[in-house]
C-alpha cells in the first residue's frame, strides 16, 4: 500500500476512496446523529438545527462525514505536492490523514471540530500562498473572514487567530497594516452576528465574545486511547527526525510551509486545553498536521520495511478500534 500511494497515479484517488470505505465503512453500519457539545458556536447550532428540521436519517450525517473526511484527505494532499513538502508528488498525506482519523472512533462523527477542520486546512493553504503574493492585503483580509466564520463554527478555535499573524510573521515582511488588516477580517463576521442579534432583540456581549476555559484534559479512561496517542505521536516524532534531516534540501518556502504547519499543530494542541472532555472531538483539529509529518514517515525512511510494519500495524489497530469497539 505504501508502494502504490508513493506515486501520483491517477487511478490512486480510486484506490484512495477504497482505502477510506476499508477504514470508515462502520460510519454507515452505525450511524449517529450529530454530536453537538457546549463549545458549538451559532453557525454549527444553526446548521444541525436546520438539518434536524428536515428529520433526516442518521445515514445521512455519517454520509456528510465521510465526505468531509475524503475531501479534507485529498486537499491536505494537493498542498503538500503543489508545495512540494515531499520531496516528489504522492498520495501519502492524503493515506496518512484518512489513517490518522481513524485512530479515535468520535473524529468520524459529524461534528463542529470536523467541519472546521475543512476549513483550516483551506486556510492553511492560502496562508502558504501569501510566501509569493505582492499585493496581500486581499488575501489577508479573506484569510481572517474566513478564521472569523471558523470562531462562529467552534468557539475554542479563536487561539487559531494566533496562526494568522504566526503566518505573516513568516511568509511576509513585517507590515502594520497587514496585521490589522488580519484582525479586522476575523472581526467582520462578529459585526454581522452583532447585527443579527442587535435586530432579534438578541443583543449582549456576552453572546458575541466567545467563552474559553482553560482546563487540562482528563487522562485516558481506556488503553485503547492510550495506544491512538501513543501511535499519533510516534509517527509525528519519526516523521518530524525526517523532515529535519531534509530541509537542508528543501526550498526556502517549503522550510517556511513546514514551519508554519508546525505552528499550525501547536496552536491546535493547546485547543485541547480548552475543553477538557473525555471524548477527544476536540483533538481532531491536530490531525491535519499530524498527518503531514506522518506522511513523511512512510516517505524518508530508505530502508522500506519499516514504513511497511508501522503503516499495517496502524492499519489494523484502526480496523479494530472502529469496527470491534
Amino acid at each position: 500500500m505504501i508502494g502504490i500511494f508513493r506515486q501520483k497515479n491517477s487511478s490512486n484517488v480510486i484506490i484512495l476512496l477504497v482505502y477510506t470505505l476499508a477504514l470508515k465503512f462502520n460510519l454507515f453500519l452505525k450511524p449517529l446523529a450529530p454530536l453537538e457539545q457546549s463549545d458549538d458556536n451559532y453557525l454549527y447550532r444553526g446548521l444541525v438545527n436546520f438539518l434536524q428540521g428536515m428529520n433526516l436519517p442518521p445515514i445521512f450525517y455519517s454520509f456528510i462525514a465521510f465526505i468531509l473526511l475524503f475531501t479534507q484527505a485529498t486537499l491536505l494532499n494537493r498542498i503538500c505536492n503543489t508545495q512540494k513538502m515531499l520531496a516528489k508528488p504522492t498520495y501519502l498525506p492524503a493515506m496518512a490523514y484518512i489513517l490518522v482519523t481513524s485512530l479515535m472512533p468520535a473524529w468520524n462523527q459529524f461534528s463542529a471540530p470536523l467541519v472546521v477542520n475543512s476549513l483550516l486546512i483551506w486556510i492553511y493553504y492560502r496562508m502558504v500562498l501569501l510566501y509569493n503574493t505582492q499585493k496581500g492585503s486581499s488575501a489577508i483580509f479573506n484569510i481572517g473572514v474566513m478564521m472569523g466564520m471558523v470562531t462562529l463554527f467552534y468557539q475554542p478555535a479563536v487561539l487559531f487567530v494566533l496562526l494568522i499573524w504566526f503566518a505573516l510573521f513568516i511568509m511576509r515582511p513585517f507590515i502594520i497594516r497587514e496585521w490589522i488588516i488580519g484582525l479586522l477580517g476575523v472581526t467582520t463576521p462578529y459585526y454581522f452576528l452583532a447585527i443579527v442579534l442587535f435586530l432579534t432583540n438578541q443583543w449582549s456581549w456576552k453572546k458575541v465574545m466567545p467563552l474559553i476555559d482553560f482546563s487540562l484534559p482528563e487522562m485516558p479512561s481506556s488503553i485503547l486511547i492510550t495506544i491512538s496517542i501513543i501511535l499519533l505521536v510516534l509517527g509525528f516524532i519519526i516523521g518530524g527526525f525526517y523532515v529535519q534531516n531534509n530541509l537542508s534540501k528543501m526550498l526556502i518556502q517549503v522550510r517556511k510551509n513546514w514551519s508554519l504547519l508546525l505552528l499550525y499543530l501547536i496552536v491546535s494542541t493547546f485547543i485541547i486545553l480548552v475543553n477538557g472532555s473525555n471524548i477527544y472531538v476536540n483533538w481532531l483539529l491536530c490531525t491535519a498536521p499530524v498527518a503531514a509529518f506522518h506522511a513523511a514517515t512512510y516517505y524518508y525512511p530508505p530502508n522500506r520495511i519499516f514504513p511497511l510494519v508501522l503503516h499495517w500495524n496502524i492499519f489494523a489497530y484502526a480496523i479494530y478500534i472502529n469496527y470491534w469497539q
